[in-house]
């Protein structure tokens, strides 16, 4: 269908500060009509006479030059800057894309969908409840406020989030992703993406806000590449009351405490800080069933795993009646949730966390301001004595103060990252 000629001149360029984002700037006695076809199309009003398009999925270059067709349709004058046409005819494609036999065409509609739901967060149309980190991204529980009131999972972050799962009832959707990431989940939305906060920026012409209050995290102290090697072998030749054992496997390596009761794995195919490097339990008798566990990951600060190990072999009384009293008497104050209490240390380098609820992981000590990015994690399960989560709370209170060296004991940790969860429910 042919439109009359509109008087009105739209120049498109590419943003100076945010590549690829791109500016329009409208002129003439008809750039309201302009402005009001773009506004549709998912640009916003920057001033009186410009308007910028940001998104998530890096598309806007493609999606100026449909917007640009359009309004030539429709009878405005538009020219496209040479450096934003350079960009319009580049064919390019994101790296490690997780869907490679995707062609670029369906990447594009990846994109898009991921897009709308970003879009669907931003306007409220999709109410996020629940949040979690499942290892790999950021996972989510919403419901659609709209239409058919859909009630959905998500996975992943930017341009690669997606809908999981459909559920018919909100009660449903949530109490299902509580199960799949148990201690893991957090309330509300997570956190902006430094992507998502920089569109919503360029968007609405401010940053998003940050709680004041809260410090920097510093860095927190981590294991080095082949520490946990070299302190496994020492410590192994320096207690020979553990015996070594290898399995079928030269991947893991087994020491057991002669008392038959006491059994750590050690994992050498962990690399990441959050692979599983150690898997610490505690068992009621030689043949017996089995008391408690902890995982710790491969990050973990070598004296954390060494104090847990120490104290197992030879338990050091406590006069704490509570595992968090040593956090108590370092002058740390907890933060409460329902359905988590945690401790920080002060330059919220190590954080304590603890989940009564939880089906299995009770205790969580973790390197870093937040567990879903944590640079090492220790998970302990229910059944864990309150000696050994009390020399693990010293512990962590010395790892996250100085002392003289002369002064300063052996702290103790360990970790698991959170399982890929096998989802259940009607796929998308």
């Amino acid at each position: 269908m042919r439109h009359a000629p509109a008087d009105a001149h739209i120049h498109l360029a590419l943003h100076p500060a945010h590549h690829p984002g791109v500016i329009a700037t409208a002129t003439g006695p008809t750039a309201d009509a302009a402005r009001s076809h773009l506004h549709d199309l998912g640009w916003r009003s920057t001033s009186a006479t410009t308007m910028v398009l940001a998104r998530i999925d890096r598309e806007e270059p493609h999606y100026a030059n449909l917007a640009a067709e359009q309004l030539q349709r429709y009878g405005f004058t538009v020219d496209i800057a040479p450096d934003l046409q350079e960009e319009i005819d580049t064919e390019w494609e994101w790296g490690n894309y997780p869907f490679p036999w995707c062609t670029r065409d369906e990447v594009r509609e990846v994109s898009a969908q991921a897009q709308r739901i970003h879009d669907d967060i931003a306007s409220g149309r999709l109410t996020i409840h629940l949040h979690a980190h499942d290892g790999h991204t950021t996972v989510a529980v919403g419901s659609y406020n709209t239409g058919l009131q859909r009630h959905v999972h998500l996975h992943g972050e930017n341009h690669l989030r997606q809908i999981t799962l459909l559920f018919d009832e909100e009660k449903e959707a949530v109490a299902e992703f509580q199960r799949l990431h148990s201690v893991a989940v957090r309330p509300g939305p997570a956190p902006l993406t430094d992507l998502e906060n920089t569109v919503h920026e360029i968007l609405h012409g401010q940053s998003t806000p940050r709680p004041a209050s809260r410090p920097t995290p510093a860095t927190p102290p981590t294991a080095g590449p082949g520490e946990h090697e070299e302190f496994l072998t020492s410590f192994l030749k320096e207690n020979p009351q553990w015996e070594k054992y290898r399995t079928w496997s030269d991947e893991t390596t087994v020491a057991s405490h002669e008392s038959l009761t006491i059994r750590a794995e050690f994992d050498h195919e962990a690399r990441h800080r959050t692979d599983t490097a150690w898997t610490i339990a505690e068992y009621n008798g030689p043949v017996g069933e089995r008391i408690w566990h902890a995982t710790l990951t491969a990050g973990t600060p070598v004296p954390l795993v060494q104090a847990l190990l120490q104290h197992l072999d030879n338990p050091l009384p406590t006069s704490a009646s509570q595992p968090h009293e040593p956090l108590r008497d370092a002058g740390r104050q907890p933060s409460s949730h329902p359905a988590r209490t945690t401790w920080h240390a002060p330059d919220r380098t190590v954080a304590f966390e603890h989940t009564p609820h939880a089906a299995d992981d009770r205790w969580t000590l973790h390197g870093g301001d937040d567990l879903n990015h944590a640079a090492w994690a220790i998970r302990l399960s229910a059944g864990v004595g309150h000696d050994v989560l009390a020399h693990l709370a010293d512990a962590a209170t010395e790892l996250s103060t100085p002392q003289p060296a002369a002064a300063r004991r052996p702290p103790s940790g360990f970790p698991i990252p959170a399982p890929v969860p096998q989802h259940r429910g009607r796929p998308r």
